[in-house]
């Protein structure tokens, strides 16, 4: 399966795996419930997930890469007691407390969480001493005589052998004791996943016409080159630093994140033509309704994938856009009760307080949710605004403000951005709709990205947009998205 599809599998598990009975008991007994083994190329996103559920799921999250780990890290190191038994006093030999089962339970003191992942990277690549405790430790759940606590679930993962020499082969009784998961890199997955994540529209727009350069890993005569999806992550956010500070993105750069050289003068290559198209076509003009008859003219006569990656950049354009909207959006909509029961405060002083509150939760959100390991950078960002919102508010207010009037004026300047961007989408769709058509692949491919986006589709969910509404009906995206690839295709092996 995909690294997509094998995330709902384990939440789903994970989600399982937690649910009580009438008494408080975990429905299927710990003893019962099985570890899950993810076994996948290294680089598509094993790790990526494991964070996502735990924040989707609202868990802790701890996670250890078991190369690092001897025999004494793993176990515990033994020491003497005495010990009395039928008035015999022996000394005997125990051991202190896993470093990895320690820090579950740091995690639950530190975060406040009771449940939790509990994720194992690199299983079957540990040392030949720790090998059969790590056995017995799947089967049991178990490191020396300390047990996992219950509430949290095992998540292991791994490599296969043809990718990593040091992989131990799991015999079949501990096999039958593990959910396993085979994974494989899937660039359609990954799309989805890039288009939440904000991936550079370069890096999207140069898979998407080039989909065999998205994941490989081969061994040659010097060496081993490899492309992963984590490479590609990587690199589009050293990309978004090296433009804020207008620095060169050159082959030096790609080749740290992509060692594959043909996919390194490719993408290159691509992204000076991206570069060259943001300039050439005016991409603010399209948004702004000054398209030129010239510029109209170029777009409708350029190669098919030309319009393609302007289309792209387009898309990339506004969804970042909305992305800022709704993040404004969220921070808002959580905020609200609070703001009311401070509006409804005897006095400025107790407003000003339970404001501040406000504040004071969100921080704390972020400090135990980061000692969890399941913060997500939306979360994070979200509870910053509020933050920073609710303390230039809670000073306001002292001033002598109403925070009514000063909620209702950010709700009107979020109506105010809401706005502008139904007239940049409107103004979207009829540019593209001069320069490819209103029923081109061009459009279809622009209808798509928007459908497909998350943070596009809650925003057209949440506060519509007419023109998309229009296209997306007129070209039935649903029945032609999956067939636009070999469309294309076709027409570039028709001119």
């Amino acid at each position: 399966m995909n690294i997509k599809e094998a995330k709902n599998y384990i939440k789903d598990t994970i989600t399982a795996y937690l649910k009580r009975d009438e008494f408080g008991d975990y429905r299927i007994p710990v003893e019962k419930q099985r570890p899950i083994f993810l076994v996948g190329a290294p680089g598509i996103g094993k790790t990526a997930i494991m964070s996502q559920i735990a924040s989707e799921l609202d868990i802790a999250l701890v996670s250890y890469s078991m190369t690092h780990h001897t025999r004494q890290s793993a176990l515990g190191l033994p020491y003497i007691c005495e010990k009395t038994y039928k008035d015999v006093t022996v000394s005997v030999s125990e051991y202190t407390m896993s470093e990895i089962i320690a820090s579950v339970y740091d995690t639950m003191e530190e975060s406040g969480a009771d449940e939790g992942i509990l994720f194992l990277d690199e299983i079957n690549c540990v040392s030949e001493t720790l090998y059969p405790s790590m056995l017995q430790f799947l089967q049991y759940k178990v490191f020396g005589k300390h047990s996992v606590p219950e509430g949290w679930v095992i998540v292991t993962a791994g490599n296969p052998p043809e990718y990593n020499r040091a992989v131990r082969e799991f015999d079949v009784v501990t096999l039958d004791r593990l959910k396993v998961i085979h994974v494989e890199a899937d660039y359609p997955a990954w799309r989805s996943y890039a288009a939440r994540a904000g991936i550079h529209g370069a890096v999207t727009g140069f898979l998407e016409s080039n989909r065999d350069c998205f994941y490989k890993v081969e061994t040659t005569a010097y060496g081993k080159n490899y492309v992963t999806a984590r490479g590609w992550e990587d690199l589009s956010d050293m990309i978004k630093l090296y433009e804020e500070d207008d620095k060169d993105v050159n082959d030096s750069l790609i080749g740290q994140y992509i060692t594959d050289e043909n996919t390194i003068k490719e993408f290159s290559a691509y992204y000076d033509l991206y570069n060259k198209y943001k300039k050439q076509y005016d991409v603010e003009a399209v948004f702004a309704a000054t398209l030129s008859d010239s510029t109209v003219k170029a777009a409708s006569q350029a190669p098919v994938d030309e319009r393609l990656a302007l289309t792209g950049l387009l898309a990339d354009t506004v969804k970042s856009e909305i992305c800022d909207i709704l993040s404004v959006h969220h921070m808002l909509s959580s905020i609200r009760p609070g703001i009311k029961a401070a509006a409804d405060a005897a006095d400025s002083r107790e407003a000003a307080k339970k404001i501040r509150g406000l504040a004071d939760a969100a921080a704390t959100s972020i400090t135990l949710r980061s000692r969890a390991g399941s913060l997500s950078a939306d979360e994070r960002t979200r509870n910053k605004r509020i933050i920073r919102f609710c303390t230039d508010a809670a000073s306001r207010v002292e001033c002598g403000e109403n925070i009514r009037d000063i909620y209702n004026a950010a709700i009107n300047a979020l109506r105010q951005d809401v706005d502008r961007e139904h007239g940049r989408i409107d103004n979207l769709f009829d540019g593209m709709a001069k320069m490819f058509g209103e029923d081109g692949n061009e459009m279809l491919a622009l209808v798509t990205e928007l459908t497909l986006s998350d943070t596009a589709g809650e925003f057209l969910y949440e506060f519509g947009s007419g023109s998309y509404e229009k296209y997306s009906n007129v070209l039935k995206v649903g029945d032609r998205a999956e067939n636009l690839r070999r469309e294309i295709a076709e027409l570039e092996e028709l001119s």
